[in-house]
Formats: C-alpha cells, structure tokens, sequence
C-alpha cells in the first residue's frame, strides 16, 4: 500500500511520514527532497527558486513526474508532498491519501525552529508562491480536500498521535 502525506509547510508532513513508516515498517520518501536538490543545483534558496520555479513550470512539472512514476513502480512506502495526495488521485494511483492541516502560527513556529532564518514573510512567500503554481500549472488549489482520504488538524496533537491516528485509519481501509 501507498500512503501520501500532503500539507502545507511545517504541517508536519515529515516527521509524521517518518514515524509513520517506522511504525508500519515501510520506506519514506519527500517530494521536497527533489526540489531542495534542485534548488541546490540552481545555487539558490528555497525562496528564490520557488520564485523562479512560478515562471519555470518545468521544475514542478518535472518532480511531479518523478513522484507520479516513483508511485507507479513502488509499494509499502509513505510519500510526502504537497501534491502526492493529488497526484495519486489524478493519476488513478491506489493510495490512502492523508492531508495535514495547519494553522499558519504553529507553521511559523515549527519552520522557524527548523530552517534558521525563515520567519512568517518567508513562509508566506513561500506558500502564495506555491499556490499560484499550483493553480497556474494544475488548475488546483491543493488545500481542497476533496480528494484525500482522511484529513487531520496537526495543531494541538503530537506526531505521535497523528501516527496513531493514521494507523487506526490504515487499519480498517
């Protein structure tokens, strides 16, 4: 089984996906991993490269395959991206599609103590940047959660009880 992990930035998305592949003794895997590693290639920081990924839509294009096609060749793993969820979906890909909720104050607070120097103007560039890719390239706004599975609101509940949480779901799809 296929489990997507999909949110906001500092939602959570890859601790729980992490836990959670250790409590079902399954692979993790992060879409943003191939776009830091892009952002890297392109010697800019996340900021800049998502700005200039809103005028490259072959950069999201590109990863969006490469999740797409990881998906189609993989089982037992939980993926984490913003637009896996969606992408198993689009693409008829059998997967339990989880969406984490976050208000933008715990955001702020869980990537600030993450990404040094990131502060709620860097994030909100960030997630309006991302938004309009996302509308532009998909004609998706990916906060919709029509598409998921199980949604859950990471606010007030510890990593570990969303893990739970999501197992006790995983256990009667």
């Amino acid at each position: 089984m296929i489990i997507t992990i999909s949110g906001e930035s500092g939602s959570g998305k890859t601790t729980v996906g992490k836990l959670l592949a250790s409590s079902l003794n399954y692979k993790f895997f992060s879409g943003g991993y191939f776009f830091r590693k892009k952002a890297e290639e392109y010697n800019m920081d996340l900021i800049d490269f998502s700005n200039y990924a809103e005028h490259h839509p072959e950069i999201d294009k590109e990863e969006d395959r490469m999740i797409v096609e990881f998906m189609q060749h993989n089982d037992d793993i939980i993926l984490e991206s913003r637009l896996s969820g969606y992408m198993a979906y689009k693409n008829n890909i059998n997967a339990i599609k989880i969406y984490l909720n976050t208000d933008l104050a715990t955001r702020v607070d869980r990537l600030a103590s993450r990404d040094k120097g990131i502060d709620r103007a860097g994030i909100m560039t960030r997630a309006k940047s991302e938004f309009l890719r996302y509308m532009v390239f998909y004609g998706i706004d990916y906060r919709v959660f029509t598409n998921y599975d199980y949604i859950i609101d990471t606010d007030h509940i510890s990593p570990e009880n969303i893990v739970n949480d999501i197992v006790d779901f995983y256990d009667k799809f």
